[in-house]
């Protein structure tokens, strides 16, 4: 990974997509472990999270990780999924971001010196490209070790960098607990 000290950092995170590369690479993101690791790479202006939420349940899966990023120095975009019926008849659930990640880059960029976008997506290479111009350097956060890969390979070339998500797991993943051992008991006989 290629960064400066003296350098102004925003991290983008696409939830959904992020998810779903640690997923298919078997772990699971330590997101305090992950503002670390960058905090220390320049100086890091914003931490931004993007995902959908379905509003009418009683309970998202999702709700306690967003509690905790809003509290933990990420800045959450969310928006309500929107639910259609597709031409088969079948019901979906529709939560794209990519539009509000686009703007939030494009208002950052004058305040920043380094974009980092967790995204494979390949949707966001003319934004990658639009940054470029006005001098920002980029790195994409994916992997292409997973089947099929998750970045797309024109927004792989556009960006000056491509850090490897399985490459930086050991610094980013949430340690699971050992279950082998036994717990320590702590009394008196």
């Amino acid at each position: 990974m290629i960064f400066y000290p003296q350098e102004r950092i925003g991290l983008f995170i696409d939830g959904a997509n992020l998810y779903a590369a640690a997923r298919a690479l078997g772990f699971d993101i330590d997101y305090k472990r992950l503002l670390e690791e960058f905090a220390r790479k320049g100086r890091l202006i914003r931490a931004f999270y993007y995902t959908a939420l379905v509003e009418d349940q009683e309970y998202s899966p999702i709700r306690p990780l967003v509690d905790w990023l809003d509290y933990n120095g990420y800045t959450m975009v969310t928006k309500p999924t929107k639910e259609f019926t597709d031409a088969a008849g079948r019901r979906k659930i529709k939560g794209n971001m990519d539009i509000e990640l686009a703007i939030d880059v494009m208002e950052m960029a004058p305040h920043l010196d380094h974009i980092v976008l967790y995204s494979g997506d390949g949707d966001f290479r003319r934004l990658v490209e639009a940054v470029q111009r006005k001098g920002l350097r980029v790195s994409i956060v994916s992997t292409v070790r997973s089947q099929p890969p998750m970045v797309a390979d024109e927004l792989r070339r556009q960006a000056d960098n491509f850090i490897e998500l399985q490459d930086i797991a050991n610094i980013i993943s949430r340690e699971v607990p050992n279950r082998e051992e036994p717990a320590l008991m702590d009394h008196e006989e």
